[in-house]
């Protein structure tokens, strides 16, 4: 009886402490809320099982690694698993295209399109725009600010440039490298900017 009583956290430190069945108990607790999700949004049972297993297998790794940080929200965890698991599945099948560093035209915002609104189109476009946002938060000041003004507040580089204190040539040279640094740092991380 008490181990239905027994909280995610209880049953996570069981598990760690070598009672592997918690971990079975704390996987049947919330498998279906966690499937159902999977399977609402993918639509086909082969593909869903799949990810499922894979979302419980990155639990176990996580928690075996002693990576998971414990703050009382086990299954919006698990769940955060399974979203990132589906967006990964969705792009790999499109065959979306990796960013080709030594592509110096390449321009991440032409790359955003916003044609399809099948909810996994929505939840790549999502994805694309909260990394893109991670990733220009990176770069150095006056490349950002040139990048922000133009592809957010929709500036000409005349107005750019003269809202800077620059000649157009210098707020074009830093939208360039601003895009230059995106790239790289797009594939350093394995960002697939491209919906």
């Amino acid at each position: 009886m008490k181990t239905q009583a027994s909280s995610d956290q209880e049953l996570i430190h069981a598990y760690l402490s070598g009672e592997s069945s918690s971990l079975e108990k704390l996987i049947r607790r919330h498998q279906n809320r966690v499937f159902a999700y999977i399977i609402m949004v993918v639509k086909e049972k082969s593909l869903a099982d799949d990810i499922f297993q894979d979302t419980f297998i990155k639990v176990i790794n996580t928690l075996k690694s002693g990576t998971y940080k414990e703050e009382g929200k086990f299954l919006q965890w698990v769940m955060r698993i399974a979203h990132n698991l589906i967006i990964d599945h969705f792009r790999k099948s499109k065959r979306l295209p990796v960013i080709d560093v030594r592509d110096n035209d390449f321009d991440i915002f032409n790359t955003i399109r916003y044609t399809d609104d099948s909810v996994e189109k929505r939840m790549i476009i999502e994805q694309i725009h909260a990394d893109l946002k991670k990733m220009i938060e990176f770069l150095p000041p006056e490349q950002k600010e040139v990048l922000k003004m133009r592809h957010y507040d929709e500036l000409s580089f005349k107005e750019i440039a003269e809202q800077t204190s620059v000649s157009i040539n210098t707020a074009l040279g830093r939208m360039r490298y601003a895009l230059i640094n995106l790239r790289k740092l797009a594939a350093q991380h394995d960002i697939i900017l491209a919906g």
